[in-house]
């Protein structure tokens, strides 16, 4: 009688508890009590973050955040949204198109690197003095312009970096047309 009572609460205390961790028999004078351990579940989001979160995260990012946290603060600020298949997918080509962008421009600037410096020398004029010293220095502005009248091709001063050119003679500029891209570009200083 007393397992016939134990089995049909431990039926009914499954309907109720779902899955069952670990199971342990009392038995006191014909009385069976069943007691369950259940692990308390972890409850956790998987999300993908739409701008910068401090503390937890930047643009982009694949986290798993507290289901509370994303409940009550990510998602009502709009700052994440929960990952889906389709997110995930759209994520892929995005990633691949901008990787392609990134590899074209890398391209493009080894291409701009070659034709700069098959050129040969750009010849600079300036208004000699004593020696080889000349008036003035030659500055990035002057190269950007050179490069400008001779390959039609607009330069930014900014990627320029000469050494200090005050007299004549040959010297060397580098143009850095991408991280991983860098030109050389011969000068010649000359009086007139």
């Amino acid at each position: 009688m007393a397992t016939a009572t134990a089995a049909s609460t431990l039926s009914w205390l499954h309907s109720f508890g779902g899955t069952q961790n670990e199971t342990t028999k009392v038995t006191d004078r014909n009385r069976v009590f069943v007691v369950f351990a259940q692990k308390k579940a972890k409850k956790t989001r998987k999300i993908i973050l739409k701008e910068d979160v401090e503390y937890l995260g930047k643009k982009g990012e694949l986290l798993d955040v507290k289901a509370g946290y994303f409940r009550n603060y990510l998602l009502p600020m709009g700052k994440a949204q929960i990952i889906t298949p389709v997110l995930l997918k759209e994520m892929k080509m995005e990633e691949e198109r901008i990787e392609a962008e990134k590899q074209r421009v890398k391209e493009e600037a080894q291409q701009l690197a070659l034709i700069f410096e098959t050129v040969g020398a750009f010849k600079v004029k300036r208004k000699g003095g004593k020696g080889k010293q000349i008036f003035g220095s030659v500055t990035s502005q002057d190269l950007v312009d050179i490069i400008k009248a001779q390959l039609q091709r607009d330069v930014d001063k900014r990627i320029v970096s000469l050494p200090e050119i005050r007299e004549t003679g040959e010297y060397v500029a580098e143009l850095k047309l991408h991280p991983e891209v860098t030109a050389r570009v011969r000068l010649n200083v000359y009086a007139n």
